[in-house]
């Protein structure tokens, strides 16, 4: 199982192009995914991104919804009709489609944040806001985390 860490700041160029953090290539490599698959956020207006097996996980959780539901619907649209597989090129960097790009709101930099099963991909300033708010709500809720 892939665990992503730490948060980390890259360049995205002209074209799209950034590098994926090699900690997190590193974690993916046992998959032979050569890659990522990265879809919109449904918590977050930033993008989401995760190796073959999280990804299989996530289908699976959402085929066992009832396949007439609109709930079931939202999340096949968003999930799977909103997902690219992006390969990784010889540096390590990933091209991220205009679609991803505009939903991120993302510019010349992205803030890669590690979230254990997947990592996520966002505009530096929504994250350092959406940071200060994380830190509020993990510090009134610390008590959730105590050993059972």
């Amino acid at each position: 199982m892939n665990i992503f860490l730490s948060r980390y700041l890259n360049n995205i160029d002209k074209k799209g192009r950034v590098s994926v953090p090699a900690g997190y290539r590193n974690s993916l490599s046992h998959e032979n995914l050569g890659g990522i698959i990265a879809y919109p956020s449904i918590k977050h207006g930033c993008i989401e991104a995760c190796g073959i097996e999280r990804f299989k996980q996530l289908t699976a959780i959402i085929q066992n919804l009832d396949p007439y539901s609109k709930e079931r619907d939202a999340f096949e649209t968003i999930i799977f009709g909103e997902s690219v597989q992006l390969s990784f090129d010889s540096e390590g960097r990933i091209i991220l489609p205009k679609h991803l790009i505009e939903y991120g709101n993302l510019g010349d930099q992205a803030n890669f944040v590690g979230k254990g099963l997947v990592f996520e991909i966002w505009n530096p300033s929504d994250f350092d806001d959406h940071l200060t708010k994380a830190k509020a709500i993990a510090a009134n809720n610390r008590d959730l985390l105590k050993n059972v």
